[in-house]
């Protein structure tokens, strides 16, 4: 046997220990969650950045998303400075652990499925920290998000979202919807394209988020159960207002974002 089959031998042998002591830690990060979004979150959801200084609620929000993503065995790496609020950022998305991925580092308010206000608890939690709903399919739906995304621009927050419409696997990045790029047009706010990535030794882990027809409950499981790994963001050159539209914001976004994701050599 090869010393990487064995090494990952061993891997596999100690996923009932991280089990063990990661499911415990994980209950009581969600009493947490519960105490800071009934305490903080639900009486300071308005507060904004001012002068570049970060409100202590979002500041929460950070410290809350980095002791969840340790807590499944992620080490969070920031490559690039996220600009100061408000902006409009933009992320390729594999996993429900993208979002807190994200928060990890600037909490903003995201544009997330519907069907997640109705999940007991965490549709609670992320309405607490300024989640926008949005149905799919929707043409109704979409235009009131858009016009909350740009009042909450206006107002000061980031707003942060997947413009691939979902969550995707092995990989794969899908084509970038432009409409959403509208908000930041209204708004007057800058664009910044967040490449999302995980890795092992520097080489992209492309399975950490959902696997073909896997549900959030089982890639929620296999990921609470994985090997250590890192948790890249990358915080990548503005996109500028295009003449020629949003399409082209989505496509410059796209394109930054799937050279930041690629394998360099060593």
């Amino acid at each position: 046997m090869s010393l990487d089959a064995a090494t990952t031998a061993d891997r596999d042998l100690l996923r009932p220990l991280r089990y063990l002591w990661r499911v415990p830690l994980l209950l009581l990060h969600a009493v947490l969650a519960i105490l800071l979004a009934g305490l903080v979150m639900s009486w300071n959801r308005n507060r904004v950045m001012r002068d570049g200084h970060e409100p202590f609620p979002h500041r929460l929000v950070r410290w809350w998303s980095l002791g969840l993503m340790r807590i499944f065995g992620l080490r969070a790496v920031r490559v690039g400075q996220p600009l100061a609020d408000p902006v409009l950022f933009v992320a390729n998305h594999t996993s429900w652990i993208d979002i807190e991925l994200v928060h990890s580092q600037r909490a903003a308010c995201f544009v997330a499925k519907a069907e997640i206000a109705g999940w007991p608890l965490v549709g609670w939690l992320a309405a607490n920290g300024g989640t926008i709903f949005h149905r799919r399919g929707s043409n109704h739906s979409l235009a009131a998000v858009m016009a909350v995304m740009v009042e909450r621009l206006r107002a000061g927050r980031s707003v942060a979202v997947f413009p691939e419409g979902g969550s995707g696997y092995n990989g794969v990045l899908k084509v970038f919807h432009a409409r959403i790029f509208q908000a930041a047009l209204e708004a007057q706010v800058p664009v910044q394209p967040v490449a999302l990535r995980f890795a092992r030794d520097g080489r992209r882990v492309i399975d950490a988020g959902f696997r073909e027809h896997e549900s959030f409950l089982a890639n929620f499981v296999r990921l609470l159960g994985e090997p250590p790994m890192d948790a890249e963001v990358h915080f990548l050159a503005v996109v500028p207002a295009s003449a020629e539209g949003r399409r082209r914001m989505a496509e410059q976004s796209r394109e930054r974002i799937a050279a930041a994701l690629a394998d360099r050599p060593a």
